[in-house]
């Protein structure tokens, strides 16, 4: 009975440990200063920066708790997954609040909801739709939806399982594209509660149990103190600039208008905006997950429209750039760690009304260009020019740089002008490119 007894032991006691762990007693957590940051924008890197500093303020602050009021239709999976990386290695809770009314946490918000320590939802709220899609529809690979859905429901199931709460309704979220209304959310255990304002929220931490780091806290709230986290200039202006569309349409205007510089040149002020817009869509380029070959084919496609100008070949390189054009346009934002695409009709209409645009000129230079070499192609007699600057005399004739409806012309006349003069021009010399006055 005595050697029983011996045996027994070691099981007996591995069931004490086991109980014990079990019943670990959490350690009190006094939350007192809240931290409340603001995201009504998509997730992109605008908002992981603004993330990032916010948890570096409220860690050298030392506040309690950090609340994300959160309003959100998506955005960057990979930016939604840096995210999360901020949450794991954060010592403070985080508390994601999906407010106001009216409110969602959509496809990625959905999935950083999932990350949060308390996850808070206030009436006329939606949590879900988290399905990885392009901005035209859903991914046309089915190997690739496949990758993403799976990888993705790992993680929003392995979140919410860690936060004790409910896995199976998180990954319907992205495997069905399930949405769930606030009071739905709370019944299935995805919230934890329903919370309006912050008497509710107070109330809603109070006792609740959570678990930082593999250790568990159960939360105290006393006198809430709270403070904002403000964007600051260059993160709004990051969060403007990081949109795909937005960025897309500024590189193609500033293409434009410095084509237009080279259509028609001397006035600067097409060139100088058509830069300025280039270097705006560049920012957002850097910030965006960027298809580099596609890049390539919309500059080339745009090089192409150039070429046309000193070459002539009846439209077949305008057609060429075109083409280039469209491919480069579907799959600019195309990378194996992104899921974002521009949408069909913003394509259809930009590289519609650039063609449109071309075929004008085209028909237009066509239609005049029996004229050329008569006098009247470009015809420039009766108007007036601006006298800028004198030029070397040739011969007995004064010799002038001129402006001439934006455009810079050589000017020859008999007698000596006065310079930021305006003089009517009598005839012009085609063959040589010089007006008389």
């Amino acid at each position: 009975m005595f050697l029983k007894s011996l045996l027994l032991l070691p099981l007996i006691s591995l069931f004490v440990l086991s109980f014990a762990e079990a019943e670990e007693v959490p350690t009190t957590l006094n939350v007192d200063k809240v931290l409340t940051l603001t995201i009504e924008s998509t997730i992109n890197p605008a908002t992981l920066n603004y993330i990032k500093t916010g948890f570096k303020r409220a860690a050298s602050e030392k506040f309690d708790l950090i609340n994300i009021e959160i309003n959100t239709p998506g955005g960057l999976v990979s930016t939604t997954k840096d995210i999360l990386s901020v949450f794991g290695r954060s010592e403070i809770p985080v508390v994601v609040w999906v407010k106001p009314e009216g409110a969602s946490a959509t496809s990625a918000g959905a999935i950083i909801a999932s990350g949060a320590h308390l996850l808070f939802m206030s009436d006329g709220t939606n949590i879900g739709a988290a399905t990885p899609i392009n901005n035209d529809g859903d991914i046309k690979s089915k190997d690739v939806r496949r990758k993403a859905i799976n990888d993705l429901v790992a993680l929003i199931q392995s979140l919410s399982e860690s936060k004790g709460r409910n896995p199976k309704h998180f990954g319907s979220m992205i495997e069905d594209a399930s949405s769930y209304k606030a009071k739905e959310a709370k019944l299935k255990n995805l919230a934890n509660a329903i919370v309006n304002n912050r008497r509710e929220f107070k109330e809603a931490i109070d006792g609740q149990v959570i678990k930082i780091k593999g250790k568990h806290f159960k939360i105290k709230a006393n006198s809430l103190e709270w403070k904002d986290q403000n964007w600051d200039m260059g993160q709004e202006l990051l969060n403007i600039f990081s949109n795909p569309s937005l960025a897309y349409i500024l590189f193609l205007i500033g293409a434009a208008l410095i084509y237009f510089e080279l259509q028609a040149p001397g006035g600067l002020i097409a060139g100088s905006i058509g830069a300025v817009c280039l270097v705006v869509a560049g920012i957002g380029f850097q910030v965006l997950p960027l298809n580099l070959g596609a890049l390539g084919l919309i500059v080339l496609s745009f090089v192409l429209f150039v070429v046309e100008i000193y070459i002539t070949s009846y439209g077949l390189i305008s057609i060429a750039g075109i083409i280039a054009l469209i491919f480069g346009s579907m799959f600019l934002y195309r990378t194996d760690n992104s899921y974002l695409s521009l949408s069909t009709s913003l394509i259809v209409s930009t590289v519609g009304g650039i063609g449109g645009f071309i075929a004008f000129v085209g028909w237009y230079i066509f239609k005049d260009h029996k004229n050329i070499g008569s006098g009247r192609f470009n015809q420039l007699k009766g108007k007036k020019a601006l006298i800028v600057e004198a030029l070397d005399s040739e011969g007995k004739d004064y010799l002038y740089s001129v402006k001439v409806g934006g455009e810079f012309w050589k000017a020859s006349s008999k007698v000596e002008l006065e310079l930021e003069g305006h003089y009517e021009i009598k005839s012009q010399d085609t063959s040589s490119m010089l007006l008389i006055i």
